[in-house]
């Protein structure tokens, strides 16, 4: 026997082995296969028992329901039976309550002979006639502890905002002075046979007054603006030192430029000092030639910025409008700035000329109401009118003396009590209103009517004083008894 064979038979051998094993392992894989599968289809099998018997539970839960529900709407069908019923017997006892109720008042009314109305009528009658006396002193003890209450909050209101504003006094003249430095100044300013002084006066129509004061020259005139252009014109003048007709018309030409430019910025300083944007230039500019006019000594300017400031305060603690109070008392007394070239009263003048240059009707209406001939119709017209009143009468705010103050009042109420058929007269409100007092036997209601028109009119024609009075004459009659 060769090698080769044995080779051959020894392999020969192991493959019959490595087959033999193979199939043992392959026998052995299908059968755990087979035992797996059927494991598997024995779990299916009790799953899906499982799901059949969950399936009959819930569908004889739900026939369980359906039959509880049929029960219920069977119930639901008889109660709602009963209750149709009920709602008829009750319809029926209505109708004989009404029926009972209608008898009745039949015979009430036989009986009373009145019907019930009349009855009604004569009840409410005699309540009213019961309760009329506690009525009357609830409702007058309501509106005392309210007007207590009020003049209260007002002072307090008032004390404060005046508490928060602090302005300086201010003193204007008619006059300006000003200071030279040297005396032969006058004779330049005066010019050969006048002609330099009569070209000043007639370019700036400003009086000028050489030889009354030593080492001074005053302007003197109405028109404040006209006044501070001949002021700069002059000064101009002396620091040049050449003093002639035609100069002078360059230089007064020049103040005049200079002053306009003055006068826009001081409407927009006041405007931006109360903290009001977007008014008019228009308005700005009437607002700024104010600064060169006053109202008895008080520069009106400064009085209507003072105004805004606290007409600001007093808005914002009532509850108004902030803004339009404000504009409307920065602008109350524009008007002053045109009452010499407009005819009309300057608050009325105000009112145009606001509707003209496009501020809003309110602010118009708040400005030309702050005067009593107008009557205010809104809550910041009465905040103008208010603060108007506080800015002008406070103490110092006015060129005048409180010696001079006290003879004006006195006067006032002299002037009133110069009629026959007064019992008394008092000057109120730092002679804004003189309140009369008549005697009730002597002066009618006509009389009354016809005595205030001649008080005021005396007072026109006598008298001098700023804005308006008004006179309020109150006839009064008392009934007096004693209970003992």
């Amino acid at each position: 026997m060769s090698l080769l064979d044995i080779f051959t038979g020894k392999a020969a051998a192991e493959a019959k082995k490595e087959l033999a094993r193979a199939k043992k392992e392959a026998a052995e894989t299908v059968r755990k296969a087979e035992e797996d599968a059927t494991r598997r289809i024995e779990e299916v099998r009790k799953d899906e028992q499982k799901r059949r018997n969950e399936l009959k539970d819930v569908e004889q839960r739900l026939l369980n329901r359906e039959e509880s529900l049929d029960k219920k709407l069977d119930d639901l069908d008889k109660r709602s039976e009963n209750l149709r019923k009920a709602e008829a017997e009750v319809e029926e006892l209505k109708n004989e309550i009404r029926a009972i109720r209608t008898k009745q008042q039949e015979k009430l009314e036989k009986i009373a002979k009145l019907s019930k109305a009349d009855a009604t009528e004569k009840l409410m009658q005699m309540t009213e006639r019961d309760i009329r006396s506690d009525l009357l002193g609830l409702i007058n003890k309501v509106q005392n502890e309210a007007r207590e209450n009020a003049e209260e909050q007002a002072a307090l209101i008032l004390a404060t905002t005046m508490e928060r504003m602090a302005s300086e006094v201010t003193a204007e003249r008619t006059v300006t002075a000003i200071k030279l430095e040297d005396e032969e100044m006058k004779g330049r300013i005066i010019g050969k046979e006048g002609r330099n002084i009569q070209a000043l006066q007639r370019a700036t129509g400003v009086d000028i007054l050489v030889d009354e004061t030593p080492g001074m020259i005053v302007l003197s005139s109405f028109d404040p603006v006209r006044r501070e252009v001949a002021r700069q014109a002059m000064e101009m003048l002396l620091k040049d030192g050449r003093v002639h007709p035609g100069r002078i018309e360059e230089v007064v030409e020049k103040a005049q430029k200079q002053v306009q430019k003055d006068v826009v910025r001081a409407g927009e300083d006041a405007a931006r000092e109360v903290g009001l944007v977007g008014i008019p230039k228009e308005i700005l500019q009437l607002m700024g030639e104010l600064k060169y006019r006053t109202s008895y000594g008080q520069n009106v300017l400064k009085h209507s910025v003072e105004m805004a400031q606290l007409a600001g305060v007093l808005a914002e603690e009532l509850g108004a409008n902030v803004k339009t109070a404000k504009y409307a008392a920065l602008t109350h007394d524009m008007g002053k700035a045109l009452t010499h070239k407009v005819e009309g009263k300057h608050h009325h003048i105000t009112g145009e000329m606001l509707r003209k240059y496009g501020a809003p009707e309110e602010v118009a209406l708040a400005a030309e109401q702050h005067h009593d001939d107008i009557d205010a119709t809104t809550v910041e017209a009465l905040i103008v009118r208010v603060v108007d009143a506080i800015s002008s009468a406070r103490p110092g705010a006015r060129n005048i003396s409180a010696e001079n103050f006290a003879e004006r009042m006195k006067d006032l109420e002299n002037t009133a009590l110069g009629f026959d058929g007064i019992e008394k007269a008092y000057a109120i409100s730092a002679g804004r209103e003189v309140r009369v007092f008549v005697q009730p036997k002597a002066i009618d209601d006509l009389s009354a009517i016809r005595l205030a028109r001649d008080i005021a009119n005396k007072i026109e024609s006598t008298m001098q004083y700023p804005g308006t009075i008004k006179v309020n004459v109150i006839r009064e009659t008392r009934a007096v008894e004693f209970a003992k």
